[in-house]
């Protein structure tokens, strides 16, 4: 089986680079026993932090709904400012030190160059050390203001989620004033591109030179209401979801938990089906039943790939990654797997409980834009990292972020 740190360096970027994040629950899935374990503990810490235990291992960030990604600070090779998209970390680094270097690159998207360009003006005012990562929010022409439950906010919507503030606070004042705005969450070392490792959870934006031009804001979790502070009942009702969690777990055989970490392929056409369960508004509630549908859904898929072939060999190759893809549910008994998604559902159970109490502290409204007007939604989710920076989780209600991710229903801000 693929050990923890090798899987973590390929998913969780501690060798480089913040460009993907896998669910909490899905560490069972891409990590096996490890992964389940690693689960439970994240879990556990941030309980332990809600109660009040500032000594849990585990920081939290919040997941805002920016875009597009925007990386900043000094070439290590010239020590010039530099921007850049995501392909920073292309083989040939893709950077823009001039208004030129933009318009060559993406001239031909002139909202995109437009947030570059006004990044690339601004931000070496605020004295970024380094190099740093976030997402945009918001440029100046983004901005609207709206009447919600008859009182007028100002809002940015860069992705799913709508952001709303009252029009009369000092925050929506601040952010009037502002050219564009930016929530920075990870940061970067190494002596060149190519090397650059990532850490996450740090304060970032506390660390700049405020200035008028750009509203930053840093992801870390703060609350400050104390409003997402977990009682003592509350932390006995999570701690007995995470006690029958750890029983499920305890009765696992290894080889069923790791069986499908153990195959790349098992393991993207499982995702597959629960996402899209997620895409239709749906959660494993009956696990006999998934299970049962899980099967007909790869062989389904692998079978589609068989028939869709002209010659014999092609069919012969389907066929063959057919079977390897379903001996794992010949050879284990049907009643441990389900147990392994009743292990999987209660991870979902605990997260819910978290999401719903870490919401509790949001300083700004969130809402979802549909056709029939604006509706109520909670944060896209939080980050759960240990000390070191190194290693995170999503934590997110995916039946409500993910849906929505994925509803046409929903009116994203690039529709707009």
């Amino acid at each position: 089986m693929k050990r923890l740190s090798a899987y973590l360096e390929e998913a969780y970027l501690e060798e480089s680079k913040n460009t993907h994040m896998e669910h909490l629950e899905d560490a069972i899935l891409n990590m096996g026993v490890e992964g389940a374990k690693q689960a439970i503990d994240y879990l556990r810490y941030v309980r332990d932090m809600l109660g009040g235990n500032t000594k849990a291992p585990v920081n939290v960030t919040v997941k805002w709904d920016g875009a597009p990604a925007i990386f900043a600070g000094i070439d290590p090779n010239d020590g010039k400012f530099f921007v850049a998209k995501k392909g920073i970390f292309n083989k040939n680094p893709k950077i823009y030190k001039t208004d030129e270097d933009i318009d060559e690159d993406v001239g031909d998207k002139p909202s995109l160059a437009n947030k570059m360009k006004l990044a690339l003006k601004h931000l070496p005012a605020v004295g970024i050390k380094g190099v740093v990562q976030g997402d945009f929010l918001y440029s100046k022409e983004d901005i609207r203001t709206v009447d919600i439950d008859g009182e007028p906010h100002i809002t940015f919507h860069p992705n799913t989620i709508v952001y709303a503030i009252p029009k009369k606070s000092e925050l929506a004042s601040r952010i009037l004033a502002s050219e564009f705005g930016v929530v920075w969450h990870t940061t970067y070392s190494g002596s060149d591109f190519e090397s650059m490792s990532a850490s996450f959870g740090k304060e970032i934006a506390g660390r700049f030179t405020k200035t008028k031009a750009v509203w930053s804001v840093d992801a870390t979790f703060s609350d400050v209401s104390g409003s997402a502070t977990m009682t003592k009942k509350e932390t006995e009702d999570f701690t007995k979801i995470l006690s029958n969690a750890g029983r499920i777990f305890s009765r696992l055989d290894r080889k069923v938990v790791d069986g499908i970490s153990d195959d790349p392929d098992l393991l993207l056409r499982v995702k597959a089906f629960i996402n899209s369960k997620i895409k239709e508004g749906q959660r494993i509630r009956n696990t006999k039943s998934f299970v049962r549908d899980l099967v007909f859904h790869i062989e389904g898929h692998y079978q589609k790939q068989i028939d869709a072939k002209k010659t014999e060999k092609g069919k012969q190759t389907w066929r063959d990654k057919k079977t390897k893809a379903l001996a794992y549910f010949v050879n284990v008994p049907q009643a441990e797997i389900i147990k392994l998604f009743d292990f999987y559902n209660l991870i979902v159970d605990a997260k819910q409980v978290l999401v719903k109490k870490l919401d509790k502290a949001k300083q700004i409204n969130t809402l979802l834009l549909t056709p029939k007007g604006y509706e109520p939604t909670g944060q896209e989710g939080f980050v759960a990292i240990d000390h070191q920076g190194k290693n995170a989780l999503k934590i997110v209600d995916r039946l409500q972020f993910s849906h929505a991710n994925f509803s046409p229903d929903i009116v994203k801000g690039w529709q707009k």
